[in-house]
């Protein structure tokens, strides 16, 4: 039998700024965010510090918000989305130094679909991301993006 007892931390929230009529279902785990006013925390999300939601959006379970995400307004997070702050850009984790992480910047009225993954990218106001995509670049056009790497498949139709 094992004598050693590992380090438990409990999941929760902590020192989160929170906007008016926000919704949380637990089990999360938020902490040194803040999140915006009539938004929706699905169960089994984690946001970490110094990431921003903004008013109005909705973010499904099982997904994962790291340091140094911004998400705009009125935007729609699908179930176990990913984001990515570390590039491995020394060939593997960065091991603490967060100098060499990224930002990520989500604009408004965007919508990413179940299990896509985002890298540390900038997306302009009214994007779709199809689910399972993985966006490895900026996008700078509105519009429907999907596939790995996402690519632009079409414009919205009038």
């Amino acid at each position: 039998m094992n004598k050693n007892e590992p380090i438990i931390f409990e999941a929760g929230i902590k020192d989160v700024d929170f906007g008016e009529n926000v919704k949380v279902v637990h089990p999360s785990n938020i902490y040194g965010c803040k999140i915006g006013d009539n938004s929706f925390i699905g169960p089994f999300v984690e946001i970490q510090k110094d990431v921003t939601i903004g008013a109005q959006t909705k973010i499904q379970s099982h997904s994962f918000i790291c340091e140094l995400v911004d998400i705009g307004d009125r935007c729609f997070i699908g179930h176990g989305v990913m984001f990515i702050n570390d590039l491995f850009a020394k060939g593997g984790p960065a091991q603490g130094d967060k100098s060499l992480w990224k930002s990520t910047k989500i604009g408004n009225n965007v919508s990413i679909g179940s299990n896509a993954t985002i890298l540390p990218v900038s997306i302009c106001d009214k994007v779709v991301i199809g689910a399972g995509a993985v966006v490895t670049k900026d996008i700078t056009k509105s519009g429907v993006y999907a596939g790995n790497p996402a690519k632009f498949l079409k414009d919205f139709e009038q």
